[in-house]
């Protein structure tokens, strides 16, 4: 009987995991992240522009709009308006320790970003509050902000910002335990104005009577009631709520220790639901109920950072998020029909410096989140997704659609012949607020521009080019100064290998890398122009270089690579820190954290590629 038992059990227990198999998410490609690299190893999607919104700066506000706290981090996207709105919470030092406040950016095109503005703001709590199990009570005491939904765009077409204000009344103690303050909305107008504060849902202990701002029942305006309900009929929206939520909230469905859910359709009409650790289920009627408590979706590697997902404008689906127990590298996946993905390619492989120490900052670019379906999408056709960096700064980077990990046919990219406003989509470029990338017209003619005044951070582009073990590329390069700076060229594979190094260093000298030495090539001045014509040939591991038709400079290339996959060119050096071994938590503060450096400047002209 128990042998029987056994079997039965066996074969429900095979068929559970069968269906789960059948009927869920799973990574189902062999590509995995390798966490000694910030890049993971993993191949650029190409064209993918990685954007700097907000750089904290405690000493110099003014270089901050005006801003000195230097945790920032949960940024919310949305595009409305024929603009971008990015919401992210803030709070001086450290996660959780108040006070808190939301700050809301601004953007036409994704790129040029206004100031922060107090969307949420500081919020007082009542004296005299306590949780169980703390002997902290509160006296001129301030709520701290949170958030897993962002933006409503209601029925009647009119943007809605929401926050959570929690309350953590000392180290340790948790905001989302359920006796917090509740949920605020508020509206963001055409016009940049925003509309008065309501709470849209109380925790308990809360209510009318002492709280700050009025319950929305009460609200004249009509169309945020409706608003109001819209949300709270809506499950999907419901469920984003869950963490910080009474533990009892009748209108949260699955009421678990999930964190941070995104979702999205099928085709038929079934949800996909994502959390944090890559969990998953499928759910048939719209978020009401699920097939399965979620479990981890099979092949898919992530820790206890968001993971998001969405339909793109091709009819297929993609999953951003970072595939490692770190918060490094941020990567994407791609699936054709919702269910099985396939690939794995990098976002962004680029940790700053941590200037700035604080609780529970953790290293590297986090936090992804995009722009919710019931919202639509970005005005390009592009994945536009917004995270944190550090949890410090805050960035958003576009992703083009189809997603691409190879370019076919030469490359001839001059850019003074160019369309405008597409001469950058097959690049892909970091462009922090102090060290931009971008076109600029230099002497009546277009160019790619990288300047840096970035103590802690650097510009970079990179071109993907036609993968070969040998090729020809040919560009130019005009440095603005001789004194400072560094531009690094470099041949790299597919997995970010670099095989050769030129660089323009800060003494006036052009060197190349040979082993661990460096070697002159030429010196060079300022606001002169140097083309550059290089050969390779991987497997020989050979190379030349030739500068403004200069007898060519034979060299062995310092790492051994199969073939050339991009070229990057990046104003700053290798960086390695922080690797997988570092000290979870940073409590110090960088040496001249809010300062500049001195400017430097390069110009290119045109960029070509052979395969040969």
């Amino acid at each position: 009987m128990k042998r029987t038992l056994s079997i039965v059990c066996g074969l429900f227990f095979y068929t559970g995991v069968l269906h789960a198999q059948q009927d869920t998410v799973r990574y189902t490609g062999e590509t995995l992240s390798n966490v000694d690299y910030h890049h993971g190893q993993l191949t650029p999607a190409v064209g993918v522009h990685n954007i700097q919104v907000f750089r904290a700066n405690r000493e110099h506000p003014e270089w901050a709009g005006g801003l000195n706290w230097t945790y920032n981090h949960q940024p919310m996207l949305v595009y409305w308006n024929n603009n971008f709105y990015l919401h992210f919470l803030s709070d001086p030092i450290g996660e959780h320790i108040a006070p808190g406040a939301t700050f809301l950016v601004t953007s036409k095109d994704g790129y040029q970003w206004s100031d922060p503005v107090a969307l949420f703001p500081e919020y007082k709590l009542p004296d005299g509050f306590t949780k169980e199990g703390r002997s902290e009570v509160t006296h001129n005491s301030y709520a701290v902000m949170h958030q897993r939904i962002g933006f409503y765009i209601s029925k009647e077409k009119r943007l809605f910002a929401l926050g959570f204000y929690g309350i953590a009344l000392g180290p340790h103690d948790d905001p989302n335990d359920g006796n917090g303050v509740g949920r605020v909305i508020r509206e963001i107008k055409k016009d940049g104005s925003f509309g008065p504060i309501y709470f849209l849902r109380y925790n308990h202990r809360f209510s009318e009577q002492n709280t700050n701002y009025p319950f929305y029942k009460h609200a004249k305006d009509k169309g945020l009631q409706a608003a109001c309900e819209e949300i709270l009929s809506n499950p999907l929206l419901m469920q984003q709520m869950v963490e910080e939520a009474d533990r009892n909230d009748p209108l949260i469905p699955l009421k678990r220790e999930l964190k941070a859910f995104s979702y999205y359709h099928l085709p038929d009409g079934r949800v996909v639901g994502l959390w944090k650790n890559a969990l998953t289920s499928i759910s048939g009627d719209n978020g009401k109920t699920w097939k399965y408590n979620p479990l981890r979706a099979p092949g898919f590697v992530n820790s206890n950072a968001k993971i998001w997902g969405q339909k793109t404008s091709d009819n297929k689906y993609v999953t951003v998020y970072n595939p490692s127990e770190f918060r490094w590298p941020l990567a994407l996946s791609v699936s054709n029909n919702g269910l099985e993905y396939k690939n794995l390619l990098l976002v962004n492989g680029e940790i700053t410096s941590m200037r700035y120490g604080g609780a529970y900052k953790s290293y590297g670019p986090q936090y992804v989140r995009g722009i919710q379906e019931i919202n639509g999408q970005g005005p390009d056709g592009k994945i536009w997704v917004g995270y944190s960096m550090n949890k410090e700064d805050i960035w958003v980077a576009s992703i083009p659609v189809p997603v691409r990990s190879e370019v076919s046919g030469n490359v001839n990219d001059d850019f003074s012949q160019l369309k405008p406003d597409t001469e950058l989509i097959n690049w892909n470029t970091y462009s922090p607020l102090w060290a931009p990338v971008a076109i600029k017209t230099v002497n009546g003619k277009k160019v790619l521009n990288l300047r840096d005044w970035d103590p802690f951070d650097y510009a970079k582009a990179e071109r993907v080019v036609p993968e070969s073990p040998a090729m020809k590329i040919a560009f130019d390069i005009t440095p603005a100064q001789t004194a400072n700076g560094r531009l690094d060229i470099e041949l790299q594979d597919a997995r970010n290998t670099p095989c050769v190094r030129i660089s323009f260093d800060s003494t006036g000298s052009i060197i190349t890398k040979a082993g661990y030495r460096d070697r002159s090539i030429t010196k060079y001045e300022a606001g002169k122009n140097y083309r550059f014509v290089i050969e390779v040939d991987a497997a020989k591991r050979f190379y030349t270089i030739s500068v403004n038709d200069s007898k060519p400079l034979n060299g062995i290339f310092f790492a051994p690579v199969h073939k050339i996959h991009h070229v990057t060119f990046r104003t700053g050096s290798v960086r390695r820190f922080p690797d997988a071994d570092t000290p979870t938590d940073q409590d110090y503060d960088l040496q001249n954290a809010g300062a500049k450096a001195k400017e430097a400047g390069y110009s290119l002209r045109y960029f070509s590629a052979e395969a040969k």
